[in-house]
């Protein structure tokens, strides 16, 4: 049938299974925005506040529901405005699809009013991008778009389109889309065999666990794999979740703020299993230090991945998921009882603590795992409290933790909070903000009351720019330059005015009969926390340390009465 652009695009947006976008309409996308009116009982749009809150709740759509986000902006400044939120998901692997419009084709190059080259500015940070410029290659280039987004390693893709093509009609026939490819290779028995000789000659074994666990659905194979290799288990900021925070093998994060369980525990292990894993730089701090005593077998899709931080003595290139479910059909029963009580002894030694006399974030995070049991999920903004939230909270299941890893983005996790819920509506959806990370995206509260989403925004209100401050402290002689916030930004009148209910809690206690009512209100809820401004998240490892350098509170003051 002979369609427009505008109509070509909400034709694949459906025939993608798309039913909830997010984006803010300008001149150049008009044509869209006036073919989304006529499909509105089939695809649901969200007007955010900002276009970043667009891209970062496509981002958090994504994550939540493991589909193919979706955000739309006009070109110039709107377009601009999406960059932060698609370096985002482009640094933690999710999947994304930005469609823009741009100026006509013959506008394009002549400086036009709000044209600006997105295709160029966004090669670094997508998957793949394209510009359409003939309306007969609009719904090839979207199908192929979803396509690359949602196959083997995900990420975003942009996808420009000159206004004119918009107007302009073509033939559209609807197409089944194509399944995501995982991987093209298949799993080697030679290299299986390999793997499992490795893991029989190892007494300890430890396994990491990364977002590539999470993005390959592959939590069962892990758990059975844990268990066969007899293994401790550890997770990387992006992979909490794929690993029950409650079993037993399991050690807590590893890395900058990872458990010194964890640290020690890789640090002493013979054999590291990488699954899923890119060796951020905060996880192996030193390179030359990580993991000393261990040999490393490092699973992962992307080859790219493999040797780029730290040598693996043997690697395996394709999906998490059918990689490890072919090791366990093969490996025997590991016995390293030993290990697993060196494991026990560790965990039980070094436990997390906190100051329990007074209102803390960790009391917080204590508080949210309590009341959700398990349950429900948490986004989170960037900092301290986002650590705490990692440190603390025990997740259960695979895409109940949402966060900005690789780009560490202040802002993220509103959008991202509304997103997941979008996709998640019987889920309690609760974001972690900083107050500073606040400041930067409290206007999404506007967008989550215009729309009664009921997202729980918690702000931990210390006043300041809580790690920029500790790294002052700690390492810049206690010179807090442009980190205090003690100013007289009210959240709770911010909040109300934006249209939310809102709270201050300042007493250890209040925070769950809080919490329990925000939960039943089923609203938009903003809950002011606010704590001492010098807490600060322990265990840490200085930059550049390796793990087993990490230290806690107690070790700081012993070491200044020495």
């Amino acid at each position: 049938m002979l369609l427009t652009g505008s109509e070509i695009v909400v034709e694949c947006l459906k025939e993608q299974g798309v039913d909830t976008v997010f984006g803010y309409p300008g001149g150049t996308i008009l044509n869209v925005y006036d073919a989304l009116y006529k499909h509105s009982d089939e695809i649901t749009h969200i007007l955010t506040s900002h276009e970043q809150g667009a891209s970062h709740a496509a981002d958090g759509y994504a994550r939540a529901t493991g589909k193919v986000g979706v955000c739309l902006a006009t070109s110039g400044p709107g377009a601009t405005n999406l960059v932060t939120g698609i370096a985002t998901a482009y640094m933690d692997s999710s999947p994304v699809v930005a469609i823009t419009c741009n100026v006509s084709v013959p506008m394009l190059g002549k400086d036009s009013f709000q044209e600006i080259d997105i295709k160029g500015i966004t090669v670094p940070i997508t998957k793949h991008n394209f510009i359409v410029k003939d309306v007969n290659e609009l719904a090839k280039t979207l199908r192929e778009a979803f396509h690359i987004a949602r196959s083997g390693r995900p990420g975003p893709v942009l996808v420009d389109i000159t206004k004119d093509v918009t107007a302009n009609k073509a033939e559209y026939e609807r197409m089944t889309p194509l399944p995501a490819a995982k991987f093209h290779g298949a799993v080697l028995p030679s290299a299986v065999d390999d793997a499992i000789a490795m893991i029989a000659a190892s007494k300890k074994t430890a396994i990491m666990v990364g977002g590539g666990a999470i993005l390959s659905d592959a939590s069962d194979e892990i758990r059975k794999f844990a268990a066969l290799a007899d293994g401790c288990v550890m997770d990387t900021l992006m992979g909490k979740g794929a690993f029950d925070g409650t079993n037993a093998r399991y050690t807590g994060m590893v890395g900058m703020h990872g458990t010194k369980a964890s640290n020690y525990a890789v640090t002493e292990c013979d054999l590291l299993i990488a699954l899923g894993c890119r060796f951020s730089d905060r996880v192996i701090g030193n390179a030359s230090k990580f993991a000393p005593n261990a040999k490393i077998l490092h699973i992962d899709i992307d080859e790219a991945e493999i040797n780029k931080n730290v040598h693996a003595d043997m690697f395996m290139v394709g999906d998490l998921k059918e990689v490890v479910a072919a090791i366990n059909e093969k490996l025997p029963q590991q016995n390293n009882t030993e290990w697993m009580e060196r494991i026990q002894d560790l965990k039980e030694t070094y436990p997390l603590t906190y100051d329990h006399n007074t209102f803390t974030g960790p009391e917080v995070m204590e508080t949210i795992d309590r009341v959700l049991g398990g349950k429900g999920i948490v986004t989170t903004d960037v900092g301290q409290h986002q650590m705490w939230a990692a440190q603390f909270i025990k997740y259960k299941y695979p895409r109940s933790f949402i966060s900005s890893g690789g780009a560490g983005t202040m802002g993220f996790g509103l959008g991202a909070a509304i997103g997941a819920k979008m996709g998640n509506r019987d889920k309690v959806v609760i974001n972690v903000a900083g107050d500073g990370c606040f400041r930067m995206n409290m206007n999404e509260i506007a967008t989550a009351t215009r729309y009664n989403i009921p997202v729980i925004e918690v702000v931990i209100n210390n006043h300041v720019l809580g790690m920029v401050r500790q790294w002052q402290t700690l390492f810049y002689g206690q010179r807090y330059s442009n980190t205090v916030l003690n100013d007289t930004v009210d959240f709770v009148k911010v909040a109300e005015g934006l249209g939310a209910k809102a709270y201050r809690v300042t007493k250890q206690g209040e925070f769950e009969e809080v919490l329990k009512e925000a939960i039943d209100l089923n609203i938009p809820v903003v809950i002011d926390c606010v704590i001492d401004s010098d807490d600060k998240v322990f265990p840490m490892c200085p930059p550049g340390a390796a793990p087993q350098e990490c230290f806690s509170q107690e070790d700081l003051d012993a070491k200044n009465k020495e």
